[in-house]
């Protein structure tokens, strides 16, 4: 069996996670300092804060900006159910808006038609690491006319003086919009490294920090490392300094806090991230070849030349043309059962249980379903052979070609 997306976990990782456990230093310490200034080095943001998840930096920045009751954060209903749910966590609305056709990503338009008084935060979502188009966004929601709609409840929002925009760059780490890396192009932008992403830590997540002025982002920092720590002064690091074991707790916060161990894993894969980026993007390269001269075969955007922009190569979301959920699904099982693991990239959060029963239908967003309806994740992982890439291609074509919809 070929499988979906396995780690890449090689002797240089067990050794430099060995050298950690047998340093004494296994919490947040030295590598995960240093490993936020190698992705702030890599990005170009301004300053970056580890944490346990991305999901957890999500929630962590929404409650920095004050996000609450009554208020409203807007989202594509084509997202993974983490994107929503920190929005509840919050005591906030999600306020779902469908998605583009040709890219997954949010609709610019629907965004617009969104917009009221009530509304604090976007939330774009880079799907599958193609990047949202995040100048047009800013851009409008830099408007006076826009601007007017907003109305700032706490000092943060107060002195930015306008919506947030809070990218969910979980698929997106290493992507280029305009000649730009994500962690630059949002007020700030949410990295996971999960086990399954381009770069893992296992678990884990940064948060790439890039505030306009009047804001110090080195200062939010600070405040997101108490946030992140119990709301606690003084990590251990600190508190292990001659004469600094004394500390005060000045917030009710959280224990989201990302380890050494994770921080070692990352940094290993962050060294070497250009060939793991290249690897990714030949392997997608290789499926569109191998796809392209098949009428059924809707391909992902992988680059956007006109934009001067690119993808991660995170996922590669093959949509079959003129089929519905059913006959969608049938097909995976017959991938399946040629020993080829897929997947599909989401089930739009509308259509989830919990959500059906706040009022959201997924007939509201009908561009989300039938992309939903039609899409098969394929294999994207460092260590799949070109041997593996043409056995999942001729899977997936054997099963199509053979299927009662062709």
């Amino acid at each position: 069996m070929i499988p979906f997306s396995p780690p890449h976990i090689d002797d240089l990782i067990i050794e430099e996670v060995s050298k950690c456990l047998r340093s004494g230093w296994i919490t947040t310490g030295p590598r995960t300092k240093l490993f936020e200034k190698k992705i702030s080095e890599y990005c170009g943001n301004e300053a970056t804060v580890c944490v346990g998840s991305a999901t957890a930096g999500l929630e962590l920045m929404l409650r920095w900006y004050g996000v609450g009751h009554g208020d409203e954060v807007i989202l594509p209903a084509y997202t993974y159910c983490a994107t929503a749910n920190v929005i509840m966590h919050c005591g906030a609305k999600p306020v779902f808006v469908d998605i583009n056709k040709h890219d997954f990503n949010i609709s610019f338009e629907n965004i617009k038609d969104a917009i009221n008084y009530k509304t604090k935060v976007i939330m774009p979502v880079d799907f599958a690491g193609n990047c949202c188009d995040y100048d047009e966004i800013l851009d409008y929601i830099s408007k006076l006319t826009t601007k007017r709609k907003f109305m700032p409840r706490t000092e943060e929002q107060a002195a930015l003086e306008r919506i947030l925009v809070l990218a969910d760059a979980a698929h997106s780490f290493g992507a280029v919009y305009k000649g730009r890396k994500t962690g630059t192009l949002a007020d700030a932008s949410v990295f996971s490294f999960h086990a399954v992403k381009n770069l893992t830590t296992a678990e884990g997540g940064a948060i790439a920090l890039n505030f306009p002025e009047p804001f110090e982002n080195e200062e939010i920092y600070r405040q997101l490392c108490i946030s992140s720590l119990h709301g606690q002064n003084k990590d251990a690091l600190a508190k292990l300094q001659k004469g600094s074991w004394k500390y005060d707790v000045t917030e009710a916060g959280y224990k989201c806090n990302m380890t050494d161990i994770q921080a070692a894993i990352g940094l290993v894969e962050l060294s070497r991230y250009d060939a793991i980026l290249k690897k990714r993007k030949y392997i997608c390269e290789r499926y569109a070849a191998g796809l392209s001269e098949y009428d059924w075969a809707e391909l992902p955007v992988l680059q956007d030349k006109d934009k001067d922009s690119s993808s991660s190569y995170h996922l590669f979301p093959l949509r079959i043309k003129k089929v519905n959920e059913s006959k969608r699904d049938a097909i995976i099982q017959g991938i399946f059962d040629e020993d080829v693991a897929v997947n599909v990239h989401f089930l739009p959060v509308p259509m989830l249980s919990f959500y059906k029963t706040q009022g959201y239908r997924i007939m509201d967003f009908p561009i989300a379903y039938n992309q939903y309806s039609r899409e098969i994740s394929l294999p994207v992982y460092f260590d799949l052979t070109d041997e593996q890439i043409e056995t999942v291609i001729k899977a997936v074509i054997k099963v199509v070609e053979n299927s009662d919809s062709y």
